[in-house]
């Protein structure tokens, strides 16, 4: 059960911050405990407010207590508009916590007083199941205490790691925010990869989309590493064997993986402001 010592303000219930607010919901966080504040909810977000009693309104001007935390889950490119009126409410005591991607610690701090608790996160897309994984990083005046509100409140939604080094989020970005879209591509490309060697393209695409989900599944349940696991699926000079020669070449999968990664970090790097 997740118990804080004033309320949560929550900026911006749309998907993630939908998925989170269901996820805190169900821990435990009494509803009384969360303000919404977003302008157009979208359907299941309102359902789901509306189901629990949970405040919603278009703007806070203020409020009795100071926020024990002040979630930032709006998209980036209003996050200049929406947090400095936000930013007036947050106490001696609060945390702000951001999810927005591209958005640094000091582009917060700028609108709080000296001295105020901040972290900076990047979940994925798998927190809509409760799969997710968010990696977060704090800056100096963010406590122990600050730590293990914010772990409880992102764990609603997967696993949490922390990192020591803001600049890291850049390449967690590249590998964890962005990576389940290279994972629902590389279904794509299994099931033309299937069609092309000859099957009809509704069984090629269920048997990548399977594969892959069971193997994740196999791979989130395992204590056996990633390594072992691929060497069990493959017999020497078998069917496996012939397709990671291919994907293991100098010119494969690795190489391919790690420029992509090395542009996805760049790129969330000219981003941060």
């Amino acid at each position: 059960m997740i118990r804080l010592d004033g309320p949560l303000v929550l900026a911006g219930a749309g998907n993630m911050g939908g998925a989170m607010l269901a996820g805190w919901l169900a821990r435990g966080l009494a509803p009384s405990d969360i303000i919404v504040q977003d302008p157009g909810p979208p359907p299941a977000t309102a359902e789901l407010l509306a189901k629990h009693g949970v405040r919603s309104v278009q703007t806070i001007e203020s409020l009795p207590k100071p926020p024990s935390v002040l979630l930032m889950a709006v998209k980036p490119q209003v996050m200049d508009q929406v947090f400095p009126p936000l930013a007036k409410l947050a106490g001696p005591n609060s945390v702000v916590l951001s999810i927005a991607a591209g958005r640094t610690i000091a582009s917060f701090e700028k609108y709080l007083p000296a001295g105020s608790a901040v972290v900076r996160s990047i979940p994925n897309t798998p927190a809509a199941v409760g799969r997710g994984i968010t990696v977060a990083a704090a800056n100096t005046h963010v406590t122990a205490q600050h730590k293990q509100t914010v772990t409880e409140l992102l764990s609603t939604i997967g696993e949490v790691a922390w990192v020591d080094d803001e600049a890291l989020i850049d390449p967690v970005t590249a590998v964890s925010g962005s990576g389940p879209a290279y994972v629902f591509y590389m279904v794509e490309a299994m099931a033309a990869a299937g069609v092309a060697a000859g099957l009809k393209p509704d069984l090629a695409m269920q048997l990548a989309r399977a594969t892959v989900t069971g193997a994740g599944e196999l791979l989130h349940q395992s204590p056996l590493d990633a390594a072992t696991l691929r060497q069990n699926v493959t017999s020497p000079n078998g069917t496996t064997f012939a397709a990671l020669q291919v994907l293991m070449a100098k010119d494969g999968l690795e190489p391919l993986m790690t420029a992509a990664v090395a542009a996805a970090t760049k790129r969330s790097r000219e981003l941060a402001q």
